[in-house]
C-alpha cells in the first residue's frame, strides 16, 4: 500500500509539468517556453523537473501528440452522438477546433517551423494522419443525410482540404495574410464547405453556428 503512494505522486507530477508545459507553449510559443520558465510556474528545483522529464522538446512533443489525441477522442464522441445532426456535428466540430487553436500565440507555427523543425514536421505528420479519418467520417455522414454533395470523393475531397489547409497555414502565408491559426481554419472551412454542402446543408450549418 505504502509503495504505490510514490508513484501515484510521481504520476500526478508528471501531468502537473506536462500540463504547465502545455499552458506555457501555447501561450508564448516555442521560442519562450523554457525549462527555467517551467521551474518558475511550477514551484520545483531544476534538478526535480529533469528527474521527471527529458528535457524541453520531449515536452513539447508530448504536448503536441496529446493536443491530437484528444482531437481524436473529442471527433470521436461526437460524430458517434446518433441523436444530432450532421450540421450540428460539423458546427460543433468546427467551434472546438477553432477554439483549440485559438489558444495558439499568431507566431506558433512560425517559431516551431524556425527553432524546432523536427518538431514542425511531427505536427504536420499528426495532422496528416488524424485529418483523413475525421473528415472522412465527416463527409460519409453528410452524404448520408443529404448534406453533402454526392458527387464528391470523400478521398478527393480529403486530400483536397489537407493541402489547402497545409498551404494557408504555413507560416509565411499566416503572417502575410495577418490571420491567427484560429481564424485561418474558420475562413478556410467555410470556404471548403460553401463547395462541399448542398444548398440546404449549407443554410443548414449557417444556421447552426450563427446560434
Amino acid at each position: 500500500m505504502h509503495s504505490a503512494v510514490p508513484a501515484t505522486r510521481e504520476v500526478e507530477l508528471q501531468e502537473r509539468i506536462l500540463h504547465t508545459a502545455r499552458g506555457l507553449l501555447f501561450r508564448y510559443g516555442y521560442k519562450t517556453l523554457t525549462m527555467d520558465l517551467l521551474v518558475q510556474e511550477l514551484g520545483i528545483s531544476k534538478k526535480t523537473l529533469y528527474l521527471h522529464s527529458a528535457g524541453k522538446d520531449t515536452l513539447v512533443r508530448e504536448v503536441i501528440e496529446r493536443f491530437f489525441l484528444e482531437l481524436g477522442r473529442m471527433a470521436e464522441a461526437l460524430f458517434g452522438d446518433d441523436e444530432l445532426s450532421f450540421t450540428v456535428k460539423l458546427a460543433r466540430f468546427t467551434a472546438e477546433l477553432s477554439a483549440r487553436f485559438q489558444r495558439l500565440p499568431p507566431h506558433f507555427f512560425r517559431d516551431l517551423e524556425r527553432f524546432a523543425p523536427a518538431i514542425f514536421r511531427q505536427f504536420e505528420e499528426l495532422r496528416s494522419r488524424n485529418i483523413p479519418v475525421i473528415f472522412g467520417r465527416l463527409i460519409a455522414e453528410g452524404q448520408k443525410a443529404g448534406m453533402v454533395r454526392n458527387s464528391v470523393d470523400p478521398e478527393f475531397a480529403t486530400a483536397f482540404w489537407q493541402a489547402a489547409i497545409r498551404g494557408v497555414m504555413h507560416p509565411t502565408t499566416a503572417d502575410r495574410l495577418g490571420l491567427r491559426p484560429d481564424q485561418v481554419f474558420t475562413q478556410a472551412l467555410s470556404l471548403f464547405c460553401g463547395g462541399l454542402l448542398t444548398s440546404k446543408g449549407m443554410q443548414d450549418y449557417e444556421n447552426q453556428v450563427a446560434n
